[in-house]
Parts: C-alpha cells; structure tokens; sequence
C-alpha cells in the first residue's frame, strides 16, 4: 500500500506479505475485517458457510466470494472457502489447503458465531430455566469452533516465532450480558486467550480479545430501516474492527497484549486510526445502558416482523 492516506481516510499498514484466515466473514463483522486487511494488503482466508447459488444462513445477504471478491479488489488477494466451524472434518480441510498453499499462517480471527441463528424461536433473554438446550449447542459450537481452529493455527505460527489468534468477543467487566448461557460463551471465549497467550507467548506468538462496540452490521441496518430510525451515535461499521485487527497484525511487539481483552475504541487511539466516516468511537460499555443483549432482541424482533410481512 502506499504511505498516503486511501479515499477513506485511512492508512492501512502494510500486510502484502501477511496470509489470514477469518472465519464467519460472509457479512457483518467478519466481512468488514476480511476487506480491512483486503485493504493493506493481506492473502485472506474469507470462510463462512454462504456460498453463491446456495442457501445463506437465514437468507441474509452476503456470500463468501463476494467477501472474497472485494477482498482482492482492495487490493489483497482473497480466497473463498466454505466450510462450517461446528464441523471439525471442514475446519481441518480449511487449515490443510492454507499450509499445502501457503505453509504458514500469520493471523486468525476467530470470528464465526451462529448464536444468533433461530432468534424468534425462543425469547432471547428469557431466564435460563426457559431457554431451549439448542441455544446452549448453539453458543458452544461456536466456542468449540474457535479452540478447534487456535488448535489448528498454532503449528502454522510457531516455526516462524510469529502470529496472533483473534477471539472476536465481547464482556463488560463484571457485567451481565442479560443471557446466562450467552454471558458464560462469551466470558470463556475472553478466558481461552489467557491460556492461549500464556502457551504461546514463548514461541513468539500472541493471542488477544477483540471487543467490537455495537456495531452496523447487515441485521442492524434492516431493523433500523424497519423502525425509521438512524444509527445511535456509539455505532461504528465493521471495517472499523478490521482497521483495529489490521494494526495488531502489523504490530512487532502485539506480543505484550497477548492474553488481553482490547476494545475497538481503545484500539484506536492507540494506533491512530478512525472509521469510515471519521470518527473515532469509544468503547462500547453496558453500564447504565440496556443490555446489548436485550437491545439486539428488540431489534431482531423488528427484523423478524419485517420478513413475515414481507412474505404475506
């Protein structure tokens, strides 16, 4: 990339020599940190189980090569792979064509969560005791995915004494997130890069919590289109987790942070980045907030009565 500032404002570090994997990258979060990289430079593994001339999960928008495709048009090269992370069988294959291709790995980001799959079904911040067992499976799949994938990452990173493992999460401290078996998957997904890093720190390789805000994702935007509403003014888009991603990738020493949770905001003082349109938001804190839980039940509410209008 050059040392000049894009047509976005940003200033990408330079990745052209960096190969990723980031899982669940359809759309949503995963997509804007794929093209974020696509951006300075990076080979990205764009995974993700919505494929062209297929069924996507829950008819969203979005595919994996056409991630894939704006990744390269950025100016990285990207490369669909459709695999499910709840399936150890595609995780595997997934991890074999990138070293068969490449034969190391610079950087996942553990990104897939199907957790929000099937919301209507059962009132997402209903008590523990009236929660349905497949939401559970459904949260620890997506946690299971994200150790099968460091497991299969850390050979690829260790002979070079390089790499970093990205848990895209979310906690607030001590707070509830509204949702025990949520609150309990994401508090663990927080916990595993405390032993990730502590195992890997001495082979040179880091391991880090990145906690986006709220965040202007595809399901967002519906709900807001739907109430006849603007975005509030703590949300940033996804490309503003991929700058923040981007500039860890290309930190020599992001091997101090390594067993941290890190906030998006924060992120970006430290590296001196801002979203898309400018600003450069704070951190995302629940406290004297609604939940984001809750908040994404009464949005998700809206979005699910939209499509059942819409197919009357």
């Amino acid at each position: 990339m050059s040392d000049t500032d894009t047509d976005n404002g940003w200033r990408p570090p330079e990745l052209a020599s960096k190969v990723a994997i980031v899982t669940g990258a359809s759309r949503g979060v995963g997509r804007g940190i794929a093209l974020a990289l696509g951006e300075a430079g990076a080979k990205v593994y764009v995974t993700g189980r919505s494929v062209r001339g297929g069924k996507t999960t829950e008819d969203l928008p979005g595919t994996i090569e056409d991630t894939a495709d704006e990744v390269t048009a950025r100016g990285g090269l990207g490369v669909a792979v459709r695999c499910d992370h709840t399936v150890d069988e595609d995780t595997e294959k997934l991890f074999a064509q990138v070293e068969a291709a490449d034969g190391k790995l610079d950087l996942l980001v553990n990104n897939a969560w199907s957790g929000y799959e099937r919301w209507p079904e059962a009132k997402f911040d209903a008590p523990f005791w009236k929660q349905p067992a497949w939401r559970w499976e459904l949260f620890a799949g997506s946690l299971r995915g994200q150790f099968v994938a460091a497991r299969l990452a850390a050979p690829l990173m260790i002979p070079n004494k390089s790499g970093l493992i990205v848990n895209v999460s979310f906690t607030d401290g001590d707070v509830f997130l509204g949702q025990t078996a949520y609150d309990v998957c994401k508090t663990a997904s927080d916990r595993m890069v405390v032993g990730l890093g502590y195992e890997l720190r001495k082979h040179g390789v880091g391991a880090v919590a990145v906690h986006p805000g709220f965040v202007r994702t595809e399901r967002v935007e519906a709900a807001w289109d739907l109430l006849g509403e603007g975005p509030a003014q703590v949300v940033h888009t996804p490309e503003y987790v991929g700058r923040a991603i981007a500039h860890l990738t290309a930190d020599p020493e992001v091997v101090e942070q390594s067993g941290q949770r890190l906030a998006v905001g924060d992120l970006a003082v430290k590296y001196g980045f801002s979203d898309i349109d400018g600003r450069q938001i704070p951190p995302f804190h629940l406290e004297g907030r609604i939940t984001l839980a809750a908040r994404m039940e009464r949005l998700n509410r809206v979005v699910a009565a939209g499509r059942e209008a819409g197919a009357k």
